[in-house]
Parts: structure tokens; C-alpha cells; sequence
């Protein structure tokens, strides 16, 4: 089951989500984690019976864009389809809202997995928070 909701709704459950995979697991300095988007985006949750096993957010952006980001899925629930659901949950989400362009900051080992629902890489590869990544975009 997937709910989105606001980050005062979503914070409980999502910043241990994020905090065990972005700052634990792939060593994101914590006050780089959190961020401007995060008050201000719609943050979907993957739960399983009552645990909340994955998150992501959709931030709006000027000009009818969407930016997703901040997707983790804990590491004993990967390889089930959670992160595709939390996407197409963001993207359905968005394209009500009237978003039109949806863009990401891909780690590169999830190009791959973004591709499968229409994302394109675009630019160059850029470190964040010590990470290769790559900018990707989906126009609808």
C-alpha cells in the first residue's frame, strides 16, 4: 500500500527509512539528507502490513516540473517491486497535479531502473553527497 503525504504527516516513518539507507548504508552526511524540498514536497510511503518499508518524495518545481527524489527502500524489501511502486505512485500523483516534466538525480547503479519507465540521462556525471550521479528526465 502506498500513501503520500505531507512531511509533518510522513517524517515519523520516512526519516528512519532515510536515515538508515542514505546516511547508514551509503555514508550521506546528515545534514545533507534533510533539505528545503522536504516541507513543501508530497512524500510517498510503501507499507507492508503496518510497517513502513520505503519512501520517496515529489517536489514541485516553476514551470509544471516535478523533481523526484529521496527514494529508499529498506534493504530486506528490495528486489520486490517497492521502488517501481513508489514511482509510478509519484508520477500518477504529479500528472493529476498537472505536471508535465519530471526530473531526478540518478545514482548511476539506478539509471537502469529508471529507464524502464521512460527516464532519459541527460549531461554529465556529478558527485553528490560523494555519490556519482546523473540527471534524468521524463517528459509526459
Amino acid at each position: 500500500m502506498i500513501l503520500i503525504q505531507s512531511w509533518a504527516d510522513a517524517k515519523q516513518v520516512a526519516w528512519p527509512i532515510r536515515k538508515r539507507v542514505f546516511i547508514e548504508e551509503q555514508g550521506v552526511p546528515e545534514e545533507m539528507e534533510l533539505d528545503e524540498f522536504d516541507l513543501t514536497a508530497q512524500h510517498a510511503l510503501a507499507y507492508l502490513n503496518s510497517q513502513c518499508i520505503g519512501t520517496a518524495r515529489l517536489a514541485s518545481l516553476p514551470g509544471n516540473i516535478g523533481r523526484i527524489g529521496r527514494m529508499a527502500v529498506l534493504p530486506a524489501h528490495r528486489s520486490e517491486g517497492i521502488g517501481s511502486q513508489l514511482l509510478n505512485a509519484l508520477i500518477t500523483k504529479g500528472k493529476a497535479q498537472g505536471i508535465t516534466q519530471f526530473e531526478l538525480h540518478a545514482q548511476l547503479s539506478a539509471i537502469p531502473f529508471y529507464e524502464r519507465f521512460g527516464f532519459i540521462a541527460h549531461g554529465d556525471i556529478y558527485d553528490e553527497a560523494g555519490i556519482a550521479h546523473r540527471d534524468m528526465m521524463l517528459i509526459i
